[in-house]
């Protein structure tokens, strides 16, 4: 038997998206975005509303960066998503963030989110608060890199947002995979 809801924004996992930008003048700036993923191949969708003082950056910059969020900068990441940059302009420096300028785009890393989408913004809808910003790079630290040289989740510690219990969730371990697995149930 199952329960129903109703039409709720809810999905597992949801990524924790750390969007950040540079103002007018040069100062970055960071904001927590739960909601956004993948959709193309070079892009990435966000929903964010207008009044946020990140989308008035990028909006004038039209660049950003979307780090991860991890479980070791938790506190960090949940504070620039509770506090506005509107209403305290040096948020991203009171989270213990120091930024790194982008080699590809007008945005800055932030040193302490070892992994970042690095994009162009494509378009904007303030009605729908829809953001959609093409891919002109992804960055990793060294230090969550496997022996191969790839991106270790285990090391990268990424969290989700539960939207269900307003939690964050580290995700899990390996459990199959993909593309493989499947093959069992082929005849």
């Amino acid at each position: 038997m199952r329960k129903n809801f109703g039409a709720k924004p809810w999905t597992y996992p949801q990524p924790v998206f750390i969007v950040a930008t540079y103002d007018g003048e040069g100062n970055p700036d960071a904001m927590n975005a739960a909601w956004g993923g993948i959709d193309y191949d070079d892009q990435i969708n966000l929903c964010l509303s207008a009044g946020h003082k990140t989308v008035k950056n990028l909006l004038e910059t039209k660049a950003f960066t979307v780090s991860m969020a991890t479980a070791d900068q938790l506190t960090a990441c949940d504070y620039v998503g509770i506090v506005s940059a509107n209403d305290v302009p040096d948020k991203f420096f009171r989270a213990g963030f120091h930024a790194v300028k982008s080699e590809f785009v007008n945005a800055p890393l932030i040193e302490e989110l070892p992994m970042a989408v690095e994009c162009e913004l494509v378009s904007y809808d303030p009605e729908m608060c829809h953001l959609v910003g093409r891919i002109v790079n992804v960055s990793a630290d060294e230090r969550i890199l496997d022996e191969k040289g790839k991106i270790d989740p285990a090391k990268l510690r990424p969290i989700s947002f539960d939207p269900v219990h307003n939690a964050y969730l580290e995700v899990g371990g390996h459990v199959g995979s993909a593309f493989k697995d499947g093959i069992a149930l082929k005849k």
